[in-house]
C-alpha cells in the first residue's frame, strides 16, 4: 500500500496546533500578571522624585493622550482621600493611564467605590491596590472630636469611627494614630470584600497595601 502523501495527512493538524499555542499563550498571560513589586517600586520612585522636586511629569503629553485614548492598562489602583492636597497622580509623579484612582473623603469604602476597584482588578488586571490615607485628615479629625456632622458627612464620620475607638488611649498623636488605624481597617475590609478581590489576592495576582501621605514633607510611607 502506498503511504498517504505527507501533504494530505491530518489536514486539520496545523489548525489544532495553532489553537493549542493560542490557548497556552492565554493561560500564560493569565498566570503572569504585571509584577506587584515593580508596581510598588514605580510608586516609590515617583514619590521620591516628587519629594525631591525632580518630578518628570511623564505620560502627560499629547502623544500619551493619543496612546491611551482607546484603552488603558494602569499598573496600580489607588483608593485615596478626596482631599485636594493629596492627588495620587501628583504625589506619585504619574501620568495619563498609569493609575486607576478612586477618591472618597476618609478613603472610605462604599458600594460604588468597591465596584470601581473590582473593575480595575477583574478587567484591567491591576496587580496593586493602595489604600492611601494622609496626615491631618478632616474626616478623621471630625470623628475624633465627636459630635454630629452635617448632612451626609456623618456617613463618612460613622464609617471611620471604629479606627478612632481602637486607638483611644494609645501614646503619640491621637489623630495620626487614627489615620493609620483607618488605613489598616480599610485594607482588611477590602481583603474580605468579596470573591473578586479575595481570589485575586489568594492567587497572587493582587496585593493590597496601606500607605500614609505626609502633608508637610510629601513623603508616602507604606504601612506594615
Amino acid at each position: 500500500m502506498n503511504p498517504v502523501p505527507k501533504s494530505t495527512r491530518w489536514p486539520g493538524q496545523h489548525f489544532l496546533l495553532l489553537g493549542l499555542i493560542a490557548g497556552a499563550l492565554v493561560i500564560a498571560h493569565a498566570d503572569n500578571p504585571k509584577p506587584i513589586e515593580d508596581s510598588i517600586k514605580r510608586l516609590v520612585a515617583g514619590n521620591e522624585r516628587y519629594v525631591a522636586g525632580t518630578a518628570t511629569h511623564s505620560n502627560q503629553s499629547a502623544a500619551r493622550r493619543t496612546e491611551v485614548a482607546q484603552s488603558q492598562a494602569p499598573f496600580a489602583t489607588i483608593l485615596g482621600c478626596a482631599d485636594s492636597r493629596v492627588s495620587p497622580e501628583v504625589v506619585f509623579d504619574q501620568g495619563l493611564g498609569d493609575l486607576f484612582v478612586i477618591r472618597v473623603a476618609g478613603n472610605v469604602v462604599e458600594d460604588s467605590g468597591l465596584g470601581s476597584i473590582e473593575y480595575a482588578v477583574a478587567h484591567l488586571h491591576t496587580p496593586l491596590l493602595v489604600v492611601l490615607g494622609h496626615e491631618r485628615c478632616g474626616v478623621m479629625k471630625a470623628a475624633l472630636e465627636g459630635g454630629a456632622a452635617s448632612g451626609h458627612v456623618q456617613t463618612l464620620v460613622t464609617a471611620v469611627s471604629s479606627a478612632v475607638t481602637s486607638t483611644k488611649g494609645q501614646p503619640g498623636d491621637a489623630l495620626d494614630n487614627a489615620v493609620r488605624a483607618n488605613v489598616q481597617r480599610v485594607v482588611k475590609q477590602l481583603q474580605a470584600a468579596g470573591p473578586i478581590l479575595n481570589e485575586a489576592v489568594k492567587s497572587g495576582k493582587l496585593k493590597i497595601v496601606g500607605a500614609r501621605y505626609d502633608l508637610d514633607t510629601g513623603v508616602v510611607e507604606f504601612l506594615p
